[in-house]
Formats: structure tokens, C-alpha cells, sequence
């Protein structure tokens, strides 16, 4: 079965190298010098896209919370006033997308509700990601695939039922799903990196991991358990104001995911045992066949002590 996916100019699956996102999401802070800076990152140190998240406060802000006040860069003001200073306006996004442009790398957002979609459109992003927060928005999940673009479906905060019900929605093709704890940022013992392997089992299609942990290490063992796109919140310094912050990787962090994650494709391999070019000269040296074991390779003595243990 392959499990394969287009997004841009790019096949991810099963096969080809991991889809790596830089979620800037709201780490913007309102500004898009920072995202621009954000966005130099990711493209310095071999990213291959970077995500925002866009929705429409009005809508995505529960009334009971919209009234609620809090400290912010701009002042002692409310939730629902605080949404608004951290999204784009149409004209701040025909920036971000000139810039990407002429960085050469593609973006995408998370979208919230409908508006959000319908405002995107304008832009002809290469995908959809619904965030976790709304897996159980069947209505938007419909308007969604209504776009007819790849969409990558975040699982957080959610039950395998609830996942199932989604993917019910959206259907399986054009589809990849990410797993994610949603906890900012989430202890080791919650990631549960396993469902990266339990969704592989139930759906037939690429599975991905959206990580909100410190550290880089869990990243880059999800993509040895199978998953073919990872998304990390990045930042340029984890002491900023926000509330993702402190999950986001600095750009030295940046540098070292994608070296890691590099390496680990090539050292998982393709599951095949094969004696290797650079073992012979070991094996000419080193192996001993007793009784009637077949080594698959001619036999030779050893010619010094075996000096190698491994």
C-alpha cells in the first residue's frame, strides 16, 4: 500500500523524504518584520515550508471569553481585541506571500472557521490544515474539501472515535493526518508518539507528527516511527510574549531538527538485510563460519586477532 500525498510540487509519503513545516503560526506577535525573519530562518537552514494560522476572532472566540482581560504587548485589553492584533490583514498577507515568493518557499495557514477559508483562497495556498481545536467541525471540514485542496488534519486533544468521525467527513484521499498532543508545551510522558503507528494501522493514508515539545529529540523519532511530514512552532527567541513560545524552537534548534531528521531517514533504511560494500573488508577479516552456517559470502580466515566486537 502506498501512502502518498502531493502538496506543492512535493510527494510526501512512504519513500520520500520528511515534509518538514515551520509553524510560525502566531509567534509573529502582529509583526510582519518578524515573520519575515521567521521566515529567513526557515529557508536558511532547509525547511520546507512554513505555516501561519488564520481565523476570524469574531467567530472563533467563545462570547464568554471575548470580554476577558489580559496583559499583552499592547496593553491591559481584552481576549477578543488581543485575537485581532495578532492577525493579518489581507494586505500583511500579500507580503508574507511576495516574500515566500521570493525566498522560494511555500506557506499554508491553519484555518478556523469558513471566513478563514474563503480568505485564503485569494492566496492559492498549496494545502489546508485544520487544527486540532477543530477536528470535530464537521461544517468547516465539508468547506474545506469543498476547495478541493491536499488537507492535513491535526488530531490533538482528540478520541480515536472522533478522529474516525472526521476522516469519515473528509474521506481518506488527498488527506494527511498528524498526530499532536495538544499541551504547550507537552511533557515527554504525554506525546504518546506510539499513535503514530496506531493511526498507521487504521488509515491508508501518510501520517505525520505535530510536536509541541521542548527539545528536539521526540521529533526526530517520530519520523523513525513512520512519520512522513513533522511541523515544529519555531521562534527567534523563546522568551518572547506569547503563549507558543516556549514550545517553538530557536533557529540553532531550526538547524539541528533538520540535520537530525535528515540523518535519521537515511539510517532507517528499507528494512532489508544486506551485507554492505565497507563490511567485506571486516568480513574478511573478522568472520568465523562453524558447522554447516552459511555466511552468504565466501569464508576466509581470520588474518589478525578480531579486535571488533560488533
Amino acid at each position: 500500500m502506498t501512502r502518498e500525498i502531493t502538496i506543492g510540487n512535493r510527494k510526501i509519503g512512504d519513500g520520500h523524504p520528511t515534509y518538514i513545516v515551520a509553524e510560525i503560526g502566531i509567534n509573529h506577535n502582529g509583526s510582519v518584520e518578524i515573520a519575515q525573519g521567521l521566515i529567513d530562518v526557515a529557508v536558511k537552514f532547509g525547511v520546507d515550508a512554513v505555516k501561519f494560522q488564520k481565523r476570524t476572532p469574531l467567530l472563533c472566540v467563545p462570547p464568554e471569553q471575548q470580554n476577558h482581560m489580559r496583559e499583552t504587548p499592547w496593553g491591559y485589553i481584552t481576549y477578543l481585541d488581543y485575537r485581532y492584533k495578532v492577525e493579518f490583514d489581507e494586505a500583511q498577507y500579500r507580503t508574507i506571500d511576495d516574500y515566500c515568493k521570493f525566498k522560494g518557499i511555500p506557506w499554508f495557514a491553519s484555518v478556523w472557521d469558513e471566513e478563514a477559508v474563503d480568505f485564503l483562497e485569494a492566496f492559492d495556498p498549496i494545502c489546508y490544515k485544520i487544527p486540532s481545536a477543530s477536528l470535530t467541525d464537521h461544517r468547516l471540514l465539508r468547506h474545506v474539501r469543498k476547495t478541493g485542496r491536499p488537507l492535513i488534519l491535526s488530531t490533538g486533544m482528540s478520541t480515536m472515535k472522533q478522529i474516525k468521525a472526521a476522516v469519515a467527513v473528509v474521506g481518506e484521499e488527498n488527506l494527511l493526518i498528524t498526530h499532536a498532543t495538544s499541551t504547550y508545551p507537552c511533557e515527554p510522558e504525554e506525546l504518546n508518539l506510539s499513535v503514530i503507528r496506531t493511526l498507521r494501522d487504521t488509515f491508508n493514508c501518510p501520517i505525520g507528527y505535530s510536536g509541541h515539545e521542548v527539545g528536539l529529540i521526540p521529533t526526530v523519532v517520530a519520523v523513525a516511527m513512520g512519520a512522513c511530514m513533522v511541523e515544529r512552532h519555531v521562534t527567534l527567541d523563546r522568551a518572547m510574549w506569547g503563549g507558543d513560545q516556549a514550545a517553538s524552537v530557536e533557529p540553532g534548534g531550526v538547524e539541528r531538527l533538520v540535520k537530525y531528521i535528515r540523518v535519521t531517514e537515511q539510517a532507517v533504511g528499507d528494512g532489508v538485510k544486506r551485507v554492505y560494500e565497507s563490511e567485506m573488508s571486516s568480513l574478511r577479516k573478522l568472520r568465523r563460519v562453524v558447522g554447516d552456517e552459511q555466511s552468504g559470502a565466501s569464508p576466509a580466515a581470520p588474518t589478525q586477532t578480531n579486535e571488533r566486537s560488533g
